[in-house]
C-alpha cells in the first residue's frame, strides 16, 4: 500500500486520473440527492441557459441538465462495470484455456477471437445491438462481446509465458488438477496486465455504449444517459449548446480518467520498474 501511495505521488498522470475519477464518483453518487428529478418536465423553463437555479441549464423539456448528467453518470459507470466484468470473465476464461491447453483447442479459440477482432469494434457493436433490438441491456451485451476478445488475447499471452515457469512445471509434475493450476498459478501471476486491460476497457465500454445510445440503439428516452442525451439535444447545439456540451464533456473526462489510470497501471506492473525499485 505504501508503494502504491508513493507511486501515485511520483506519477502525475496517475494522480490526476485518480482525482478526476474520485470527484466524478462523489458527484454522481451524492449530487442527485440535492437536485430535481432528471425526468421532471417544466416547459416554462425549457432551454434556459446556465444559472444559479440550473447550473448546466435546461433542455427542450425544461429538465435540469446537471441532474440528467449526474443521474446519467450512475447508469454509465454501472454500465462500464457490468460490461467490463462480463468481457473480463468470458475473455480471460477462454484466453487462459487457449494458452494453457495449446494445440487444437488454442487454434479453435484464437481463430474465433481473430474473426471477431477482424471487425471494427464499434461497427460490430452497432450490428449486434441492431440485431438484438434497441435497449440498454442489449447494448451492454453487444459491447461486452466486442471487448471479450481483447481480454482473451492478453490472457492467452500471459498463460503462454507463465506456463513455462518452473513452478507451473513443478505443479504439473506433482499431478495437481489443471483447474487449480489455472487459478492458483497462471491466473494469479497474470492478473497485472489483465487489470491494465480492464481499466482501459472501461473507457472503451463507456464510449461504445454512449455511441449506441447516440444512435438510438442503447438507452431509450426518457432515461438519462450521456450518449442518448447528446443525440436528443443535437438539434439545439447552435442555439443552446449547453444541452449537448454537458453530457459530452462528462463522457470526455470519464474516459480520460480511466485512460490515465490504465496507463499508470501499466507503469505500476512494469517488471522493469519493480526491478529498478
Amino acid at each position: 500500500m505504501h508503494d502504491l501511495i508513493t507511486f501515485l505521488k511520483n506519477n502525475t498522470l496517475a494522480l490526476v486520473g485518480t482525482v478526476i475519477l474520485g470527484l466524478l464518483m462523489l458527484a454522481v453518487l451524492f449530487g442527485p440527492f440535492f437536485l430535481p428529478s432528471p425526468l421532471a418536465i417544466d416547459m416554462a423553463d425549457k432551454l434556459q441557459p446556465p444559472s444559479f437555479s440550473h447550473l448546466l441549464g435546461t433542455d427542450n423539456f425544461g429538465r435540469d441538465m446537471l441532474s440528467r448528467v449526474l443521474n446519467g453518470g450512475r447508469y454509465t459507470l454501472a454500465i462500464g462495470v457490468f460490461v467490463v466484468a462480463i468481457a473480463f470473465v468470458v475473455g480471460v476464461f477462454f484466453g487462459l484455456i487457449a494458452g494453457f491447453a495449446g494445440g487444437v483447442i488454442d487454434t479453435i479459440i484464437m481463430r474465433v477471437v481473430d474473426a471477431i477482432l477482424s471487425f471494427p469494434a464499434l461497427v460490430l457493436a452497432i450490428a449486434l445491438a441492431a440485431a438484438f433490438g434497441p435497449s440498454l441491456e442489449n447494448a451492454m451485451l453487444a459491447v461486452a462481446i466486442t471487448l471479450a476478445p481483447q481480454f482473451a488475447r492478453v490472457a492467452r499471452a500471459q498463460a503462454l509465458g507463465v506456463s513455462s515457469r518452473l513452478y507451473v512445471e513443478a505443479a504439473n509434475a506433482l499431478g495437481l488438477p489443471r483447474a487449480r493450476i489455472l487459478n492458483r498459478y497462471i491466473l494469479v501471476n497474470s492478473i497485472g496486465p489483465l487489470l491494465v486491460q480492464a481499466s482501459l476497457a472501461f473507457g472503451s465500454a463507456i464510449l461504445q455504449t454512449s455511441a449506441l445510445g447516440f444512435l438510438g440503439l442503447g438507452a431509450q428516452p426518457p432515461m438519462p444517459e450521456w450518449g442518448a442525451d447528446v443525440s436528443a439535444n443535437l438539434s439545439f447545439v447552435r442555439s443552446s449548446p449547453w444541452t449537448a456540451l454537458g453530457p459530452g464533456f462528462a463522457i470526455l473526462i470519464t474516459v480520460l480518467s480511466f485512460n490515465l489510470i490504465g496507463d499508470s497501471l501499466a507503469d505500476w506492473f512494469n517488471p522493469r520498474r519493480r526491478s529498478a525499485a
